[in-house]
């Protein structure tokens, strides 16, 4: 359920790629880049066939929201890894010879022998995605102990959220993993629970998946769309303090054209605007958000608990603004193509990004 911020859109070693004040040389990443703090995404790497060319005809891309997030994290320049079970298939090699040109790292995800997730991607008139799914068995849930436990070093922000945080089996080992590390508190910690409504059956069978999630998390997002599903009847509002009070330090709403509502512990409920686009689709819209979001916040030295418990008001505006910008600019893209950071070296890095800060490789 891809949440759109704009238009018509509805919901080891490391290194980075096209970083916002520097990029990368040939030879990889600089001494600089390796000082940056990791950002880790954990979850699943699946394959979505798009319609293409006649009707009937599918065209098979990576995609799954935690890899959008990831590829959008790099292209922004930060550290990236990528947790997740990659089959020893032909679409998990693809898999991950996709992530890697990226610029992600992928030492802590494992090699899988259970088979890729499939997705069969359907696109209605107003370019909202819809998804069905072949994940009985698949490679995406079957975490152990010992994989979960291999946290990338220098990790300071985890991101998981989507389907593996509520499929069985290996949801309970991801939410151990985010429990501890909430327990420690050294690690900012972010969720996106991505609803899927056709996966989750009812709404009564998913609260409690999502709400131990949101209890063990400082940041989440969620459009709309999903919490309109989750809470029928009730809005961002009543969604956002109830989330709070589940223990969260700050939670969005993205509220596609709208833009998106702030809510946070002790300030008033806030409200960002949505940009205009023109839309060719909202695939990957909501991972380009998060992306934006976390990138922003790095970006401000917000890399802990106790940093974003201290953000001023205004330097969250500035972060979800970013994170509607990165957003809105995927948009105008076919498919899950979030933007690159492109060089400001005379910039400083706290600077809200404007559009001329970002651009695509084929542009």
């Amino acid at each position: 359920m891809a949440d759109g911020i704009s238009g018509l859109g509805g919901g080891g070693g490391l290194d980075g790629r096209g970083g916002i004040s520097d990029i990368d040389g040939p030879d990889g990443p600089s001494d600089s880049d390796k000082d940056q703090p990791v950002l880790t995404v954990i979850g699943e790497a699946l394959i979505d066939l798009v319609p293409a060319g006649e009707p009937g005809g599918y065209r098979a891309r990576p995609g799954g929201s935690p890899l959008n997030v990831a590829i959008g994290l790099a292209r922004l320049g930060h550290r990236t890894a990528l947790m997740a079970r990659l089959a020893d298939n032909a679409f998990g090699r693809l898999l991950r010879e996709h992530a890697a040109s990226e610029g992600i790292d992928l030492t802590c995800a494992p090699w899988a022998t259970e088979p890729t997730t499939l997705a069969i991607v359907s696109l209605d008139s107003d370019a909202q995605a819809s998804y069905d799914f072949y994940l009985d068995g698949t490679a995406d849930w079957q975490w152990t102990d010992a994989q979960t436990a291999a946290l990338p070093e220098d990790t300071t922000i985890l991101h998981h959220g989507s389907l593996a945080s509520w499929t069985p089996p290996g949801d309970e080992r991801i939410h151990a993993l985010a429990s501890e590390l909430h327990r420690h508190g050294s690690v900012l910690i972010s969720y996106d629970p991505n609803i899927r409504p056709a996966l989750l059956g009812k709404p009564s069978h998913a609260r409690p998946l999502i709400e131990r999630n949101v209890g063990v998390s400082h940041i989440v997002k969620a459009s709309r769309d999903d919490i309109d599903w989750l809470y029928p009847g009730h809005g961002p509002e009543h969604v956002g303090a109830a989330w709070i009070d589940l223990g969260a330090q700050l939670v969005i709403v993205t509220d596609g054209p709208r833009g998106a509502h702030v809510f946070r512990s002790a300030a008033a409920p806030a409200h960002r605007p949505g940009r205009a686009v023109q839309v060719a689709d909202t695939v990957g819209a909501g991972d380009a958000f998060t992306a934006g979001l976390l990138g922003a916040l790095v970006r401000n030295g917000v890399q802990t608990p106790d940093q974003l418990r201290q953000a001023t008001p205004q330097l969250l505006d500035n972060a979800v603004d970013d994170a509607i910008l990165v957003s809105a600019l995927t948009c105008e893209r076919v498919g899950a193509d979030p933007p690159m950071a492109l060089p400001r070296p005379h910039t400083p890095p706290s600077t809200p990004l404007s559009a001329a800060d970002l651009g695509f490789r084929d542009v």
